[in-house]
């Protein structure tokens, strides 16, 4: 059962194992056909799906007064954002098919949808390394995965994108996890370096050891491509792992934690870049994976709340920190600002009991600082809108 479980984890963080038999090559349309169906994208603008609808969360203050707050898919939006999610497909092959399951659907309610508050909304399916594929492989027993063949998938998407939908507009990469990993690739073989470098708005993307030499902003993963410093600041990347302040990475993180003293792994503050204070939006019920969180106050308050997010104002605060060879998001607690709100979160990798500290939080990486993020991509958008014009 442990196994079983500590695949579970290692699945949905993306780790891409490069393990494993090849598979043959894929029948039927070739990539670029199959981005010319409406069925091959989780979200598009201007059609009723999962990014269309309006998002709401409710603000819980110490006291225990709510209100919510409705985020509405701009009509008017003057740049795009296109989404790659974190492995989460249950499909039962090393690779997923193109069908969107619960897994896909709720990665992007959680993730994604909030954006198209803020910009157009693309999201393709790509046929991922499957929470299945990886598992066999942690079990010793690796079923045919092709991560090649997700790769391609995200490309092929890119390229069908470009051809018919941008139009010169300035682009949002967002992703998570696997969905990171993906959109690094693209960023390395598609833009860097080409005419669609001057598209690029900006890249979040969390949950993925982004590295630059010590003390550099560009020249480590990415050759050209520097890490975001303001919210004006287009052409850059946001990067970052989250952990609680009180359970930094240890020695065997799996994020957040360089393996050369001369090599940083970026952390970019969404909090500061943002210029407003955390605002976190917290799944209601239920995690990526689906699970109910194990916490009672919280899920009592979040079930009670009947709403996709949840936001405690003034409770947490998050900010970068650099330790040695660390360099993560840490999550503290405003003890005082607590009030009669729960004194903890969810968001912790938990198995048989064990919370999992190499992991950190990775399952909240988006939802921590989705309002900070938002409001980061905002005034880019408008930065990115204001040069060109």
């Amino acid at each position: 059962m442990r196994k079983f479980q500590r695949s579970i984890r290692v699945a949905l963080m993306g780790s891409l194992v490069m393990a494993g038999a090849a598979l043959p090559a894929a029948a039927g349309p070739t990539p670029d056909e199959t981005y010319q169906s409406p069925d091959a994208w989780l979200c598009r603008p201007g059609r009723a799906d999962l990014c269309s609808a309006e998002q709401t969360v409710t603000i819980v203050a110490a006291d225990g007064t709510r209100r919510t707050e409705t985020m509405k898919p701009l009509a008017d939006a003057t740049i795009d954002c296109f989404y790659v999610y974190p492995t989460i497909s249950t499909d039962p092959n090393g690779n997923s098919s193109l069908t969107a399951g619960p897994g896909e659907r709720r990665a992007v309610e959680h993730q994604f949808a909030p954006f198209a508050s803020v910009c157009r909304p693309f999201a393709p399916m790509y046929r991922q390394v499957t929470l299945a594929g990886l598992r066999s492989v942690m079990q010793g027993k690796p079923m045919p995965i092709d991560p090649q063949l997700a790769l391609d998938d995200v490309r092929a998407a890119w390229r069908h994108y470009l051809a018919n939908d941008n139009r010169g507009r300035g682009v949002v990469l967002v992703g998570h996890s696997q969905g990171s990993r993906m959109l690094v690739e693209l960023l390395r073989r598609d833009i860097e370096g080409t005419p669609a470098r001057k598209l690029l708005v900006s890249a979040v993307i969390p949950g993925f050891n982004f590295t630059v030499p010590a003390g550099a902003d560009a020249g480590g993963t990415l050759k050209s491509i520097p890490l975001c410093r303001s919210a004006t600041q287009t052409g850059c990347v946001i990067a970052y792992s989250t952990f609680r302040a009180s359970a930094p990475p240890p020695q065997n993180s799996r994020y957040g934690r360089s393996s050369a003293p001369d090599v940083d792994v970026a952390c970019v503050d969404p909090v500061s870049l943002s210029g407003i204070e955390l605002r976190a939006f917290m799944p209601g019920v239920g995690n990526l994976l689906g699970q109910q969180p194990t916490l009672a106050d919280w899920k009592q308050m979040a079930t009670s709340a009947g709403t996709t997010f949840v936001e405690v104002p003034g409770m947490m605060k998050a900010g970068c920190v650099k330790d040695g060879l660390n360099s993560y998001l840490a999550l503290s607690f405003n003890s005082a600002q607590r009030g009669v709100r729960p004194d903890n979160i969810p968001g912790d990798i938990v198995a048989n009991g064990r919370v999992f500290d190499d992991w950190g939080l990775h399952l909240i990486d988006m939802n921590i600082v989705m309002g900070n993020l938002l409001e980061t991509v905002r005034r880019q958008g408008a930065a990115f809108v204001g040069a060109k014009q």
